[in-house]
C-alpha cells in the first residue's frame, strides 16, 4: 500500500471497532462525537507496524456488480482514453510520453501529473506496451464481456498502482501520503466513514508524535491540511476508491472495500468476509480450539464464535476443553477467555477445581477484581512454564524464547531457570532442554541443562 514512514498508524483501529459495536445505531451526532474523541496518536514504534491487525467482517458487494462498477470508475475510463489516443508511437528512454502537454490537452486532463498516473496505469494493466523505444497497444482490451474475475484482477492492479504513487507525491501532500495506509484502513474499519475534522486530527497527532514537530510547524500543517485532505479525497473519489456518504462524511466505496482488504491481506492481516467468518460461529469450543492450534482460526473467527454465545456458556465450554487438554490447548483458550468480562465469572470460578486450569481461573478472576485464591511464586512459575510449552506444542520455539526473556531482566532469568526446575508440571523438562538448546546466552543455556539434568533426575 502506500508508504508508511516513520509515521505510525493515524488510529487506534481496535479502538474505533470497538466504539463503533457499542455505538450501533445511535444518532449521527453522537457517533460523531465519540469517534472525535477516539482518535489517539500512537508512539512511533517501528516494530509494531509489522503487527498483523484484526478487522471486522465485512460484507462485500457481489462480483458481477463490482466488476460493472469498474468500467465506471473515472480513473480507469480515463487510462483507456489515454491508451486509445497514444496508440503507437515513440517514446522517451524512461518509457513515457516526449510531449506530457498534448494529450492534456487533447483529453482535457488536469495536468502532467495526473497524466503521469493513468500512463503508469494504463501501461501495467497491459492497456498500452512499451518494447525498443515505441509504445503499442498492449494486450488488454477491456469490455463488460470480461469475466468479473478478470475484471476485478484488473482492478486490483489498478488500486495497486495508484497506492504505489504515494512513494512520488500522489495527492499532493507529502503529510496525507505517509499516513494513505493507514487512513484507508481506518476507513475500511469503520465502514460509515469518519469527518474529515476527525481524519486531520489522526494525521496531526500522528506526525505531532512521530517526528517531534514544533508548535510553529503543527500550526502550519494544521491551517494547510484541511485543504490538502480535501483534494486527496478528491483524488481519491476519482480512483474510484472514496465516496461521500449520507452524513458528508468520507467513507470507501464498493470498490474501494474490496480493494483495501486484498491489499490488508497482501499485508497479513486478518481481514475476513462475514461469510468467511460465519463459518466457525457453529464450531464447538474443542474444533474452534484445534482450528486457532492449526492456524485455520483467525481472531476474527474468535470474535464470531463468542459473539454466537452467552459469555458464560462459552466460557464454560471453553474451560472443559483446556482443563482435559495439552499446554497447546490451554493457551489457545486461555486467549480466548480474555476476551470475556465479568459476565463469564461463574463458570470460571468453577474451574478453581481443575488441577490444569484453576491457576488460569484465578489470574482471569484477579485481573477483573473478583475475588480468587492468591497466586504464590510457585503459581506464577508454573503458569510461565505452561505458557512457554503452549507455544513450543504449537511449533513457535523462536516465540517460546522471546516470551522467557521477557519474564525477567538480565540475570533475573538464571533465577527463573533454577525455579522452573522445581516446579511441578509435565512439561519442564522440555521447556528447559528447549532454553538448554537455543537460548543465545550461554550463561542462561547452561544454567537450563543443568536444570534440566535435576528435574529428570527427581
Amino acid at each position: 500500500m502506500a508508504k508508511s514512514g516513520n509515521s505510525g498508524n493515524v488510529f487506534d483501529i481496535g479502538e474505533l471497532r470497538r466504539l463503533v459495536d457499542e455505538l450501533g445505531a445511535a444518532p449521527r451526532e453522537l457517533r460523531a462525537a465519540v469517534l472525535e474523541e477516539s482518535v489517539t496518536a500512537p508512539r512511533c514504534d517501528c516494530a509494531s507496524r509489522g503487527d498483523a491487525l484484526s478487522f471486522p467482517p465485512v460484507e462485500l458487494a457481489p462480483d458481477a456488480e463490482l466488476a460493472a462498477a469498474v468500467l465506471r470508475v473515472p480513473l480507469v475510463a480515463d487510462a483507456r482514453r489515454v491508451a486509445a489516443w497514444t496508440g503507437a508511437r515513440a517514446v522517451t528512454p524512461e518509457g513515457l510520453l516526449p510531449d506530457p502537454f498534448a494529450p492534456c490537452e487533447a483529453l482535457g486532463l488536469p495536468g502532467p501529473a495526473r497524466l503521469h498516473l493513468l500512463w503508469v496505469v494504463a501501461v501495467n494493466t497491459g492497456m498500452l506496451r512499451i518494447a525498443r523505444g515505441r509504445v503499442v497497444p498492449g494486450p488488454l482490451e477491456l469490455s463488460a464481456d470480461l469475466p468479473p474475475t478478470t475484471l476485478l484482477e484488473f482492478w486490483d492492479g489498478v488500486v495497486m498502482d495508484v497506492l504505489d504513487r504515494a512513494d512520488d507525491d500522489l495527492t499532493g501532500s507529502e503529510l496525507i501520503d505517509d499516513h494513505l495506509a493507514e487512513m484507508l484502513a481506518t476507513l475500511y474499519a469503520v465502514r460509515d466513514g469518519l469527518s474529515a475534522a476527525t481524519l486531520v486530527k489522526g494525521i496531526l497527532q500522528s506526525h505531532q508524535v512521530a517526528c517531534g514537530a514544533r508548535p510553529a510547524q503543527m500550526r502550519g500543517l494544521a491551517a494547510a491540511l484541511p485543504s490538502q485532505l480535501a483534494s486527496a479525497l478528491e483524488l481519491l473519489a476519482y480512483c474510484g476508491l472514496v465516496e461521500t456518504s449520507r452524513a458528508g462524511w468520507p467513507r470507501l466505496t464498493p470498490l474501494g472495500m474490496w480493494a483495501v482488504r486484498q491489499d490488508l491481506m497482501r499485508e497479513g492481516h486478518d481481514a475476513p468476509t462475514s461469510a468467511e467468518a460465519a463459518v466457525f460461529a457453529d464450531l464447538g469450543a474443542a474444533e474452534l480450539v484445534e482450528a486457532i492450534m492449526k492456524g485455520a482460526a483467525a481472531p476474527s473467527a474468535v470474535t464470531v464464535w463468542l459473539e454466537s454465545r452467552h459469555p458464560e456458556a462459552a466460557a464454560r465450554e471453553l474451560v472443559k476443553v483446556a482443563a482435559s487438554g495439552t499446554a497447546g490447548r490451554r493457551g489457545a483458550v486461555g486467549t480466548i477467555l480474555e476476551e470475556l468480562g465479568p459476565e463469564a465469572e461463574a463458570p470460571l470460578r468453577e474451574a478453581l477445581s481443575e488441577p490444569a486450569m484453576w491457576r488460569y481461573a484465578a489470574s482471569w478472576l484477579h485481573i477483573r477484581d473478583l475475588p480468587a485464591p492468591a497466586l504464590t511464586p510457585a503459581d506464577n512459575t508454573w503458569l510461565a512454564v505452561d505458557s512457554l510449552a503452549s507455544l513450543l506444542e504449537n511449533g513457535d520455539a523462536s516465540e517460546a524464547i522471546c516470551e522467557f526473556d521477557a519474564l525477567e531482566p538480565g540475570e533475573d532469568l538464571l533465577r527463573v531457570v533454577e525455579e522452573m526446575a522445581l516446579v511441578d508440571h509435565p512439561d519442564t523438562i522440555a521447556v528447559l532442554d528447549l532454553l538448554g538448546s537455543r537460548h543465545t546466552d550461554a550463561a542462561v543455556a547452561k544454567s537450563a541443562r543443568k536444570a534440566a539434568m535435576k528435574a529428570r533426575s527427581r
